[in-house]
C-alpha cells in the first residue's frame, strides 16, 4: 500500500459540514485512523467520539495528527489546504470548482513543503483493509496486489469492482482528481506503486485533456518495470468540447485520446479497449 497506511492519523477539516460529517462517518465505519476534527467557532464540541477543534494548529496541542481531509467549500479551500500544509504530511482535497489560481499556489506550496496532495476534485485515497481517506464506495474494494490510479472517481470504482470481481484485489487506489491542476500526477503515483513490496501490477485510468497520460508514458518507459494496464476514456469525445471534467478538454492535436493511447502503447502498456477488458489483461501478465 502507498500514502494511506497503518501510521496515517487523520483530521477531518470541515467536519460538521454535511459532506463531512456523512463521510467522517463513513470513514470510521471503514475503520480509518480519524482521530478529530475541525470547524472554525465550534472547537470544543464532539462528533461522536471524535473531538472537534478550531484549527489544525490546536488540535496539535493535543494529538498526534499527519494528514487532513479537506471538505471546506471552494472558496475557503486555498485557506484549509494551507493550514494543512503547514503543519502536516498529507493533504486530501475533495473539493470541487476550486480556482485553478487557488490550485496553483496550494500546489506550489506543498512542493515546497514537501506535503503530499491528493486532489483536488478527488474521490480520495482507499488502501483496503487500513481505510480510506474519500468518498468512495468500500463495498468494491478487497485486499490484494493491484495498485489503482485514476483521473476519473466512477472509473475508478468500476474498474475497481471488476478486479475484486476477478478474484483479485487492491493495494491501494487513488484518484488524483479530474481539475487542470492537481498535486500527485500519474508518474509519481506509479513510481510509488513501484517501490512497494505490496503491489505486483498496475492499473492506469486516463481521460481526454491535457497531457498527463503521455508524460506519465515517458515515465514508465524509462522507470517502470512492473506491469502497467491502462485505459483511456473519451475515444469518441469531439474536439473543443469539455467533457465532465474541467481538465477534460483537448485542443488541438494534444490531449486525444489517440495521442494518449499512442504514447503508451510506445511505451510497452497495454491499452484496454474498455474497462471490463482489465482485470483478464492483468491476470496474463501476473
Amino acid at each position: 500500500m502507498i500514502i494511506l497506511d497503518e501510521n496515517t492519523r487523520c483530521i477531518v477539516q470541515g467536519i460538521t459540514g454535511k459532506q463531512g460529517s456523512f463521510h467522517t462517518e463513513q470513514m470510521l465505519n471503514y475503520r480509518t485512523n480519524v482521530v478529530a476534527g475541525t470547524s472554525p467557532g465550534k472547537g470544543g464540541q464532539k462528533f461522536g467520539e471524535l473531538p472537534i477543534y478550531n484549527s489544525i494548529e490546536e488540535a496539535k496541542e493535543d494529538l498526534d495528527i499527519n494528514a487532513s481531509i479537506i471538505f471546506v467549500p471552494a472558496s475557503f479551500a486555498k485557506d484549509a489546504a494551507f493550514e494543512a500544509i503547514s503543519q502536516l504530511d498529507l493533504a486530501v482535497i475533495i473539493t470541487e470548482h476550486i480556482p485553478v489560481h487557488d490550485s496553483m499556489e496550494i500546489v506550489e506550496y506543498a512542493k515546497r513543503e514537501k506535503t503530499t496532495i491528493v486532489g483536488p476534485n478527488t474521490p480520495g485515497i482507499i488502501s483496503p483493509g487500513v481505510g480510506k481517506l474519500g468518498i468512495m464506495p468500500t463495498h468494491i474494494f478487497n485486499e490484494g496486489n493491484i495498485g489503482i490510479v485514476s483521473r476519473s472517481g466512477t472509473l475508478t470504482y468500476e474498474v475497481a469492482n471488476q478486479v475484486t470481481n476477478s478474484g483479485m484485489g487492491e493495494s491501494t487506489c487513488i484518484g488524483i482528481g479530474g481539475d487542470p491542476v492537481v498535486g500527485l500526477d500519474f508518474a509519481n503515483v506509479l513510481q510509488r506503486f513501484e517501490d512497494d513490496d505490496d503491489t505486483a501490477a498496475m492499473v492506469m485510468i486516463g481521460e481526454i485533456g491535457g497531457n498527463a497520460e503521455e508524460k506519465a508514458a515517458e515515465y514508465i518507459n524509462k522507470n517502470i518495470s512492473k506491469p502497467v494496464v491502462a485505459y483511456i476514456a473519451g475515444v469518441t469525445a469531439p474536439p473543443g468540447k469539455r467533457m465532465g471534467h474541467a481538465g477534460a478538454i483537448i485542443e488541438g492535436e494534444s490531449g486525444t485520446a489517440a495521442s494518449k493511447i499512442n504514447a503508451l502503447e510506445d511505451a510497452g502498456v497495454y491499452v484496454a479497449e474498455r474497462p471490463s477488458e482489465i482485470a483478464d489483461r492483468i491476470w496474463e501478465l501476473l
